[in-house]
């Protein structure tokens, strides 16, 4: 009785590890390609404010940050650097500047949702016309699924 417990116990550690890992790991295995520095840095000459995400926010931890250099214009977003890679993220730009859960979570519902984010270095993300970035000051990546912040930077 004793080994058939153990043996279900050690089963179901697996179980749930692999299953934790496989959450964690698949979007890094599936993520876009980078963008060439080349194309970033082409991107960033065209932008409208320019911002840094950084690691020491008070929502930041060891899977859960960003460490780049942000451009905002009216079409596009560029990431030029990293965040940390999970599954189910979005940006946001918000009218205040965020930087953990509780705080995002009471102003969602004002947030202006923007797109997902499926890579995690060196990336663009298009703004739709209806979006005027000029109207946020801030701008938010947060994973969707278990309601987590991972970074945001108040752009102006």
């Amino acid at each position: 009785m004793k080994n058939k417990a153990l043996l279900l116990f050690s089963h179901l550690f697996v179980l749930i590890v692999g299953f934790g890992l496989g959450v964690y790991f698949l979007p890094i295995l599936t993520a876009p390609k980078s963008l060439d520095t080349l194309k970033i840095n082409e991107y960033e000459q065209k932008a409208l404010y320019q911002t840094e995400f950084v690691k020491d926010l008070k929502g930041s931890d060891l899977f859960h940050w960003g460490e780049a250099k942000v451009t905002i214009s009216n079409d596009k977003i560029t990431v030029n650097g990293s965040i940390a890679p999970g599954p189910d993220y979005k940006l946001y730009l918000t009218n205040k500047f965020v930087e953990y859960e509780d705080e995002f979570l009471a102003i969602k519902d004002n947030a202006k949702y923007v797109a997902e984010v499926k890579s995690f270095k060196n990336f663009a993300i298009e703004v739709s016309n209806d979006i005027q970035v000029n109207k946020y000051n801030t701008i938010v990546i947060w994973c969707e699924s278990f309601n987590e912040f991972i970074t945001s930077a108040k752009y102006q």
